[in-house]
């Protein structure tokens, strides 16, 4: 494409909309930014990004040597600007938003940073191993990239995960291939990408307010797996993921490759006495298996962990990495924060915390991964039923501590399907809550217990996000070791 004088506008500033206003106004466009807020924060991000096309273009570095700017509208998001080409939209625009209906009606199309960053590949570009899911993605990613690192691969784990796509495509580095974590958002918006090999590692209601449906949402998903060249890897216990990649179109000799914690059939990996195992790639998959790792090389090895492991496993494997790698690979990583995370032994009882646990899904795998459990939960509920989540989980809780806006609908389904189970209803959503929280916890756990903060909700009614309330839980639980002492 002749990015010269093509008049784009970007929706939204922030981690994508910045990056990617900085990438058109390097090619050439003439670049619009329209913004919904007009608060402190994005005049200040408005500012610095209007002064650096202006230094850029005075300089004869931007637009071609055209001495063009970039023009920011803060508190108007709606309205499509005159001539507009194209759109660029930061992930977070949902789809129903006026300035995309003005787009379609005007025919003038829609591209997410991700399509973006996938169009300006150079042609000798690394390929995407990419991975979504309601849950695991950032785990999977990072599991997939110490694999390659393991390998010897020049790599980096890139997307949704926080380093953006567009800063890896068009770098000075150069990478032999990319671990690439993508959101149903950026999906939504990519609908050229095709990757390399990819995997959806489970689907559970989430976002629906933004997709509009279930349905809309699985979709979105499905993106991933369209055009896939060498494999499509799904969740053999989920039927809806194996369901995506038969619907996919992908190229002539892409394979379906499932992962199972069980032992697994041939073109599966799995699990085997304590073993990872490949049955996909190699030379009789209907006879033959090939060790890859153990349980033990997985940290931590939760049932939902090692089900990432597996998943990152396949993509490797797909791309051609020797089994000795994902051994390696999964023995040097190391879990983000917040993420199950082992925060303390106090008196005989462990405490964990799974911050990141925002959803039922997320909650479910973690509280399936120990037993007792004294369970600290609530939040946003965003929506969501814990029926399902508590009757699976009834036999595993020694005692319960809600916390949170919506906690009320956790306490209620334990009513109705643990009644038996202890249950702390604390009246308060301030920071300090968790403090309360965890000194309960202790009240109620006994030695050899786990108390688990796994909320199954989102976490902006106490705390600016999931990270600050793993901080919190992990900051009163050392005070009470502390005391303990």
């Amino acid at each position: 494409m002749d990015w010269q004088g093509k008049r784009v506008t970007v929706a939204g500033l922030g981690v994508s909309g910045i990056p990617a206003a900085r990438v058109l106004h390097g090619l050439g466009a003439v670049v619009t930014v329209v913004n919904d807020g007009d608060d402190e924060r994005s005049r200040a991000q408005a500012a610095e990004l209007e002064e650096w096309a202006a230094a850029r273009s005075a300089s004869g570095k931007g637009g071609g040597g055209r001495r063009v700017g970039i023009t920011v509208r803060l508190g108007d998001g709606a309205t499509l600007p005159e001539s507009t080409e194209l759109i660029v939209t930061t992930p977070g625009w949902k789809p129903d938003k006026p300035l995309f209906t003005a787009a379609a009606e005007a025919g003038v199309p829609v591209w997410g940073d991700v399509e973006l960053a996938w169009r300006l590949r150079g042609p000798d570009a690394a390929p995407w191993l990419a991975v979504t899911g309601t849950n695991g993605k950032t785990t999977t990613v990072r599991m997939l990239a110490s694999i390659l690192e393991a390998a010897g691969l020049r790599t980096a784990a890139v997307g949704n995960i926080g380093v953006s796509l567009l800063d890896a495509v068009l770098g000075d580095e150069k990478y032999d291939v990319l671990a690439v974590e993508l959101s149903s958002y950026q999906l939504h918006w990519a609908p050229s990408l095709r990757a390399h090999s990819a995997a959806v590692l489970n689907l559970a209601p989430d976002h629906l307010d933004w997709h509009g449906s279930m349905e809309a949402y699985v979709a979105d998903k499905g993106r991933i797996y369209e055009g896939n060249r060498v494999a499509c890897v799904y969740n053999a216990a989920e039927k809806a993921t194996e369901d995506l990649v038969r619907e996919a179109d992908v190229e002539e000799g892409c394979r379906a490759i499932g992962f199972t914690l069980a032992t697994p059939g041939p073109s599966q990996l799995g699990v085997v006495d304590g073993i990872l195992v490949d049955r996909a790639f190699v030379a009789n998959r209907q006879k033959q298996a090939q060790e890859l790792a153990e349980v033990t090389d997985v940290n931590p090895p939760a049932p939902h962990n090692i089900a990432n492991a597996l998943a990152a496993a396949a993509l490797a494997r797909a791309f051609g990495v020797e089994p000795a790698a994902v051994r390696d690979g999964l023995r040097a990583f190391r879990p983000d924060p917040h993420r199950i995370e082992h925060v303390a032994d106090v008196a005989q009882v462990a405490y964990i915390d799974d911050s990141k646990a925002t959803n039922t899904h997320a909650a479910e795998a973690s509280l399936a991964a120990y037993d007792p459990i004294v369970w600290i939960a609530g939040g946003l509920a965003k929506g969501a039923t814990f029926d399902e989540l508590v009757t699976g989980a009834a036999g595993r809780l020694r005692g319960v501590v809600l916390i949170g806006r919506d906690r009320a609908l956790i306490r209620e389904a334990l009513a109705r399907h643990a009644p038996e189970v202890p249950v702390v209803d604390l009246d308060r959503t301030d920071t300090g809550a968790m403090s309360e929280a965890v000194r309960e916890a202790a009240r109620l756990a006994r030695p050899g217990d786990t108390v688990l903060m796994a909320p199954a909700c989102a976490s902006m009614d106490m705390f600016v996000n999931y990270n600050k309330r793993g901080e919190a839980f992990a900051d009163a639980v050392r005070a009470l070791a502390a005391e303990s002492a």
